[in-house]
This record gives structure tokens, C-alpha cells and sequence, in this order.
């Protein structure tokens, strides 16, 4: 296999070249162009963090992709000099002084007339204005689909770092039920979560932790208070954590003493909602039927209105990606995604109950990532 040149240029110092390969990311690489051939555009400009990542390697914040059909190039600043000769596999690497953005008009990689697509929903206003005055005579093109399309079939890889980090969030959560007690404050239980991710080996949170008791629990996305958690109160904890770049999301509804009768009911409807769903989900299945089922059995338990947001999203180097389980979703599960199934009822006034669980598609079926138990507990 040819090791592909990695090109580190400060300005008018002469370049280090350095050989930097793996097949992983040649596939990636391959797959982007094909989708370039199959578009007729010459290049695409990856500006989005997590596809640079998924492209390249590189952990930083200031980086982008150009890929052509005959060649790719990663761009960005002396800061990350050393740790893009770490990181970045695959490409020809450039290190500029200042904006990284502005120096595409430098390295002459993009010809005039050339169709060039682009992440039309990540990069910024200013950027996008200066890219028009600098790429006179190119054409931009919005080509968001091309990653995400690419992206929303993980790899081997892809889906044991998932696993890894769900891992590590179901071990937190069987960790604090500990410490799940009346007097304990939302915010209290939320830190927990974060240190405890970080603990056990986790980069971070996937996202802010959601804790919410009693009457709180009806917000689908309240924030963690300092409200303290009271007795015969419903406890929804939503969490997660990002493990090597990778995203895992899970929710787990407790009842803190003896629940009253109505919402015990309820969880036992969520409960069997959701199981209605993932026996329906495998490759070929339409998100939007998925979501259907579900949500008419909810309503057939008098609870339609109550059921408020999607039944789910796809998980991976974003914690929300595009594909959506929803009624209005036009998307067509394909072996490899990775969903969540998340129903929930919302009852203001009285609590809330969410189950949520991230599932592997597989051709006839599909696998739970999150097997944590889902029979209500009672602390």
C-alpha cells in the first residue's frame, strides 16, 4: 500500500514530509470521493469538527479538509503543528500562521471553474463570505449530505467505541444509585455523572446531564436544579458520554419510594412502547413507521397528547445526528445505523416518564446497545 504524504508548511520554511498511513481512513477518504465522482463536483471543504475527526484523526478545534478527486489536504494553525503530526492520517498536511480559511487562495489547490461542495450547515456566515471573495470563479455547492450520509453507517470500529462508552455510562448510573436518596439536589446527582464519566475513562459528558424529580420530570429537557429530590417522586435521568470521539445517550426513569398508582401505570405504558418499537426496527424499515406504531399505541392508552417530542435520533460522532425516528422523517433504516428509541409521557403538574436505549440496525433485527434493566425501580 503507497504512503500517502503528510506535508507540514509554515509559510515560506521549506516542508517536512513525513509518511502517515491507515487503511481505515483510506476507506473513508475513498468513500468521499466516490461521492464527489457520482456529484461531478472537484472537491469538498469538510469545515465540521467531528467530520475532520472522522477523516483525518485530529482531536483539535481549528482544522479543516479539502478533498479532490485526485488528492486531500488538511489545514490548520501552529498551535496544532505537533499534534497534527500525531494525528492526521492520510493527508497532506498544511500548517499556516493565521486564519486557515483565508489561505485556501494561497495554495492554489482549487482551480478556476472548479464545482466545489461544502458543509453549508456548519460553517460560519463570515466564513462562507470569505471563502465567495477568495474562490472567485469556483462554484460553491451546499453538499452537507455527502458526510452524512457516509457517517450514518458505522464501521466495525465505530460501533465498539459506542460500545465502550456505553459501557462506561451504564457503570456510572448503577454507580449512583447509591447515592440516589430524598435530600439529594438535581445539580448534586448531575456533577456526579460528569465526575464520574471522566472517572471511569470517558473524554467527557455527550451532553449536559438531565436530572429531573418530581413535577420537573414532565420537562423532556429540564436542566438539573437545586431542587431537592422528595419522596414518591419519579426521577428521569438522561445521560451520556463521548468516549474517543464517540457518543452514547441513555435514560433511565426511578421512582424515589413508592410511585402513586398513575404514574406507575404510565412508566409500564412507556415501558411497553418502547419494546413495541425496537421489535419493529431492522434494515428497510421507515423511521417515520417506526415512530407511527409507536406513537399510536401510546394514544390508544389515552396518552397521545402527552407524548411530545420523536421517538428517537441517530447517535454517533454527534449525539444528535441527522436521521430521525419521527412521523415526518422521509429516512430509510440502513444496516449499521445506530438509533436511540426514547418514548416518553409528560403529565405537567404530576412528572414525566422516559425509557431510552441505543439500538444497532441489523438486517432482520436489531441489538441493544444500552442493556441496562428497564423494570421500574424503586429506591
Amino acid at each position: 500500500m503507497k504512503a500517502i504524504p503528510t506535508m507540514f508548511l509554515l509559510q515560506k520554511n521549506l516542508p517536512i514530509i513525513i509518511f502517515i498511513n491507515c487503511p481505515m481512513y483510506e476507506k473513508r477518504i475513498a468513500d468521499v470521493k466516490a461521492e464527489l465522482s457520482r456529484r461531478k463536483l472537484y472537491a469538498l471543504l469538510v469545515t465540521k469538527l467531528e467530520y475532520v475527526r472522522y477523516l483525518t484523526g485530529f482531536t483539535g478545534t481549528s482544522g479543516i479538509c479539502v478533498v479532490t478527486l485526485n488528492n486531500q489536504y488538511f489545514l490548520t494553525d501552529r498551535r496544532y503543528k505537533d499534534q497534527a503530526r500525531i494525528e492526521v492520517k492520510n493527508f497532506k498536511l498544511i500548517v499556516v500562521k493565521e486564519n486557515v480559511i483565508s489561505f485556501l487562495s494561497d495554495i492554489k489547490i482549487l482551480p478556476p471553474g472548479s464545482k466545489i461542495g461544502y458543509d453549508s450547515k456548519s460553517l460560519k456566515v463570515n466564513d462562507f463570505l470569505m471563502l465567495k471573495k477568495l474562490l472567485i470563479g469556483r462554484r460553491l455547492i451546499p453538499a452537507d449530505e455527502i458526510m452524512e450520509r457516509i457517517t450514518l453507517v458505522k464501521e466495525a470500529d465505530e460501533i465498539e467505541l459506542i460500545k465502550q462508552a456505553a459501557g462506561i455510562s451504564i457503570k456510572v448510573f448503577e454507580s449512583i444509585l447509591n447515592i440516589i436518596k430524598p435530600g439529594i439536589k438535581e445539580i448534586e446527582l448531575a456533577a456526579e455523572i460528569s465526575y464520574l464519566h471522566k472517572k471511569f475513562g470517558a473524554e467527557c459528558d455527550a451532553f449536559e446531564p438531565i436530572v429531573a424529580s418530581g413535577y420537573r420530570s414532565a420537562l423532556p429537557h429540564a436542566r438539573a436544579s437545586d431542587k431537592a429530590i422528595r419522596n414518591r417522586e419519579m426521577l428521569v435521568i438522561d445521560f451520556g458520554c463521548k468516549f474517543k470521539g464517540y457518543n452514547c445517550d441513555i435514560t433511565r426513569t426511578v421512582a424515589i419510594g413508592k410511585p402513586i398508582l398513575e404514574l406507575k401505570k404510565v412508566y409500564n405504558i412507556v415501558l411497553k412502547a418502547q419494546n413495541i418499537g425496537i421489535e419493529r426496527i431492522h434494515q428497510g424499515v421507515k423511521a417515520n413507521f417506526v415512530d407511527n406504531i409507536v406513537r399510536k399505541y401510546i394514544r390508544t392508552c389515552g396518552y397521545g397528547k402527552f407524548f411530545i417530542h420523536s421517538l428517537g435520533h441517530s447517535v454517533g460522532l454527534e449525539i444528535h445526528e441527522p436521521l430521525k425516528l419521527s412521523s415526518a422523517s422521509k429516512d430509510v433504516l440502513r444496516k449499521g445505523n445506530i438509533v436511540t428509541v426514547e418514548p416518553g409521557i409528560y403529565l405537567p403538574g404530576k412528572g414525566g416518564i422516559r425509557i431510552e436505549d441505543m439500538v444497532l440496525i441489523r438486517e432482520r433485527d436489531c441489538e441493544i446497545l444500552t442493556p441496562l434493566p428497564k423494570e421500574l425501580l424503586i429506591l
